[in-house]
C-alpha cells in the first residue's frame, strides 16, 4: 500500500533498499557462525555491487574514487 497510495520512497529507491536486505540476509546465514549477536553496518562490498547493478540497468557506467575523494570520504565520522 505504501508504495502505491502513500507518500513513501518510490519503488525506483526501494527497489536498492530491499536487495540490500535481501543481500545481508544472505551474508549473514552463509557467515552465522562468525558473527557474534549483535548489530552490524550492510558490507561494504553488497552496498557497491547493489549500486553498480543499479546503474548499470539504467546504462551507466561510474569510474572509480580517487585516491583523495576516498581519503575525504574516510575522514567523516558521521553523516553529513
Amino acid at each position: 500500500m505504501n508504495l502505491a497510495a502513500a507518500e513513501g520512497h518510490p519503488a525506483a529507491v526501494m527497489d536498492m533498499s530491499f536487495a540490500n536486505q535481501a543481500l545481508a540476509s544472505e551474508h549473514m546465514v552463509k557467515h552465522h557462525d562468525e558473527l557474534e549477536k549483535r548489530v552490524y553496518p550492510v558490507p561494504e562490498e553488497i552496498d557497491h555491487e547493489i549500486a553498480r547493478l543499479k546503474l548499470a540497468s539504467r546504462g551507466v557506467e561510474i569510474d572509480r574514487l580517487t585516491e583523495v575523494q576516498q581519503k575525504y570520504l574516510a575522514s567523516w565520522d558521521q553523516g553529513t
